[in-house]
């Protein structure tokens, strides 16, 4: 297994945090950003890139544009999905036409996954955006 933290990336990561989508935009500036448990963009883990990062519940948010439901792409994203989840990782995918369409419900589903990861740990106060 590769190093989980990738120096050899870190400066197409940094790239690609200066030059979000503008799904990855909404999601960030309206929601992960201010949201109580700490997200990261653009986080190199292994060899990939994810789009966002929860450290302290083990998830990993992707957002995927209309080329990611062909075959080959649905062949890697599963190859991608596999390999982040040998570091322990939950790995969740949200096609980008959902993010403008049904922005709640995204935003209640992330919630709601970082609240079953951490409900052990933290106190439900904290996870309230």
């Amino acid at each position: 297994m590769d190093r989980k933290h990738n120096k050899k990336i870190i400066p197409f990561a940094q790239q690609l945090r200066k030059n979000m989508t503008k799904e990855e935009r909404h999601l960030w500036y309206d929601f992960l950003k201010s949201y109580p448990v700490k997200f990261l963009r653009q986080k190199t883990i292994g060899k990939y890139i994810v789009d966002f990062y929860c450290a302290e519940a083990q998830l990993v948010i992707e957002l995927d544009g209309s080329q990611h439901f062909y075959d080959d792409n649905i062949d890697k994203d599963n190859e991608r999905t596999a390999y982040l989840k040998q570091y322990g990782l939950t790995v969740i995918r949200i096609p980008n036409n959902e993010v403008f369409t049904h922005f709640d419900r995204v935003c209640e589903y992330i919630d709601g996954m970082v609240k079953k990861s951490l409900s052990s740990t933290i106190p439900p106060s904290r996870l309230s955006p």
